[in-house]
C-alpha cells in the first residue's frame, strides 16, 4: 500500500525556520517528481517547489526563492523542504505530492502539515 506522509510543521515567529519532510512507503521517491504545494484560506493552491526525479533540478515559486530549499535523501526515501526567514504570508497547510513521470503509475498526496508564522 502506498503512503506519503508530511511532518515538521508548527508555529514559528517571523524570521524563523522550519524543515518539512515528506516520507514515502510503497514507492521509491527517486522515481517520482515531487512537488511541495501549499493551501491557505486567503489564497488558491500554490506550487512552492518542484524537485526533479534526479534531484538536480529544483524550481521555486518567486515568493519563496532565496528562502526555501528542497532536496532529496534517497537513502531515507524522503524529500525535505527547508524554510528560512519565514513570513506571515507563508502560513498555510503544506502538502507533498509525488507525481509519476512514466505516464503509467499514479500520483500520491500526503495528508498535509500546518505551518503558522505569527508573532
Amino acid at each position: 500500500q502506498v503512503q506519503v506522509v508530511e511532518s515538521g510543521g508548527g508555529l514559528v515567529q517571523p524570521g524563523g525556520s522550519l524543515r518539512l519532510s515528506c516520507a514515502a512507503s510503497g514507492i521509491t521517491l527517486s522515481q517520482y517528481v515531487v512537488n511541495w504545494v501549499r493551501r491557505s484560506p486567503g489564497n488558491e493552491r500554490e506550487l512552492v517547489a518542484r524537485v526533479s526525479d534526479s534531484g538536480v533540478i529544483v524550481m521555486y515559486a518567486d515568493s519563496v526563492k532565496g528562502r526555501f530549499t528542497a532536496f532529496r535523501d534517497n537513502v531515507k526515501n524522503t524529500v525535505s523542504l527547508q524554510m528560512n526567514n519565514l513570513k506571515p504570508e507563508d502560513t498555510a497547510e503544506y502538502y507533498c505530492h509525488a507525481e509519476a513521470s512514466d505516464g503509467v503509475s499514479g500520483d500520491y498526496w500526503g495528508q498535509g502539515t500546518q505551518v503558522t508564522v505569527s508573532s
